[in-house]
C-alpha cells in the first residue's frame, strides 16, 4: 500500500509537472504570435511612413520649383523696372518747359566762344517725330495721292523715325570725328527740336498749295530752326574745317529732307504701293462697245461653216 501510494505520489507530481510545462508553452506561444503580429504591423507602418516621406520630398521639390519659378519672374520684372527708371530722366520734362524749348528751337544764338547748352530730354523730340508722322498722313489725305490698304503709316513713321535715328546716328560719328562736345541724347535732342520747322511748313503748305509760299516757308521757317542746330553746332566744335564739315552736312541734310517730303515723298509711296500691289487699275465696269469689223467677218464665216454642215 505503501508502495502504491508512492507510485500514486510520483504519478500525480508527473501530471502536475506536465500540466505546467503545457501552461508554460501555451504561454510562450502567444507571445510569440504577438510579437509577430507588432513586427508585421510595425512593418506596415514603416511602408506606410515611406510613402508619406516620398509624397513628403516630392511637395518640397515642387514648392522649391516654384519658388524658383516666382523668384526669375520677379528679378525678371525688377530689371525691368530698373531699366525704365533709366529711361525716366530723359522723359521728366514739364510742358512749360517743351514750350520754351519749341519757341527756343526757332531762335538762332550767336554764341560761339562758350558751348550752348543742350537740353537732354527726348519727350519733346519724339512727340514732335509723332506729330510730323500724323501731318504727312494728313497730306496723304489731302493730296491727289490715291491711298490704298489704309492710311500707309508704316510708310510714314519708317520715314519720321529713319530719318530721325539714322541721321542723329550720322551726326554723331561726324561729330565724334570732328572731336565736337556733344553726346548722343544731346544729337537726338538737337535735331528732334529741329524738326519743328518742318512741321510748320509742311502743315501750312498741304493746307495751301502754293508752291511760292512753301518757298518761303522753306526758307524762313525751315531756315531758322537750321540755323538754330549749326549755331549749336559751331559752340560745340573747335577748328574752321570741322565746323564746316559738320555744320554744312547738318544743314544739307536737313533742308534736303523738307523738300523730300513736300515733292518727293508721296510720289515715292505711290510709286512703292504700285510695285507690290500692282498698278492702281480703276473697277471693272461693264461698257457698250462696237464689235470691231474683223468680228464680224469671223462671225459670218463661222456662221456659213455651221450652216453648210447642218
Amino acid at each position: 500500500a505503501v508502495i502504491d501510494m508512492e507510485n500514486m505520489d510520483d504519478t500525480s507530481g508527473s501530471s502536475f509537472e506536465d500540466m505546467g510545462e503545457m501552461h508554460q508553452r501555451m504561454k510562450e506561444e502567444e507571445e510569440e504570435e504577438a510579437e509577430g503580429e507588432a513586427g508585421a504591423g510595425e512593418e506596415e507602418d514603416g511602408e506606410f511612413l515611406g510613402m508619406k516621406g516620398l509624397r513628403g520630398q516630392l511637395g518640397r521639390q515642387v514648392a522649391d520649383q516654384m519658388w524658383q519659378v516666382g523668384k526669375r519672374q520677379a528679378s525678371r520684372a525688377f530689371s525691368l523696372y530698373a531699366n525704365i527708371d533709366i529711361l525716366r530722366p530723359y522723359f521728366d520734362v514739364e510742358p512749360v518747359q517743351v514750350r520754351a524749348r519749341l519757341l527756343e528751337s526757332m531762335i538762332p544764338v550767336k554764341m560761339i566762344n562758350f558751348p550752348q547748352k543742350i537740353a537732354g530730354e527726348l519727350y519733346g523730340p519724339l512727340m514732335l517725330v509723332f506729330t510730323l508722322v500724323a501731318i504727312l498722313l494728313h497730306g496723304m489725305k489731302t493730296s491727289d495721292t490715291i491711298i490704298r490698304e489704309g492710311t500707309l503709316m508704316g510708310t510714314a513713321i519708317g520715314t519720321c523715325f529713319g530719318y530721325w535715328l539714322g541721321v542723329s546716328s550720322f551726326m554723331y560719328f561726324l561729330a565724334y570725328l570732328c572731336n565736337a562736345q556733344i553726346t548722343m541724347v544731346q544729337m537726338l535732342s538737337l535735331l528732334g527740336y529741329g524738326l519743328f520747322g518742318h512741321c510748320i511748313t509742311l502743315f501750312v503748305t498741304y493746307n495751301i498749295h502754293f508752291h511760292s509760299l512753301f518757298y518761303i516757308f522753306w526758307l524762313v521757317v525751315g531756315g531758322l530752326s537750321t540755323l538754330r542746330m549749326v549755331a549749336v553746332l559751331v559752340s560745340r566744335t573747335v577748328g574752321h574745317t570741322q565746323r564746316l564739315i559738320l555744320c554744312g552736312t547738318l544743314a544739307a541734310l536737313h533742308m534736303l529732307f523738307l523738300l523730300y517730303l513736300h515733292f518727293a515723298y508721296h510720289k515715292v509711296v505711290e510709286g512703292i504701293l504700285d510695285t507690290l500691289e500692282g498698278p492702281n487699275m480703276p473697277p471693272f465696269q461693264r461698257v457698250a462697245r462696237d464689235i470691231p469689223v474683223v468680228s464680224n467677218a469671223v462671225l459670218n464665216t463661222t456662221a456659213k461653216a455651221i450652216a453648210l454642215t447642218l
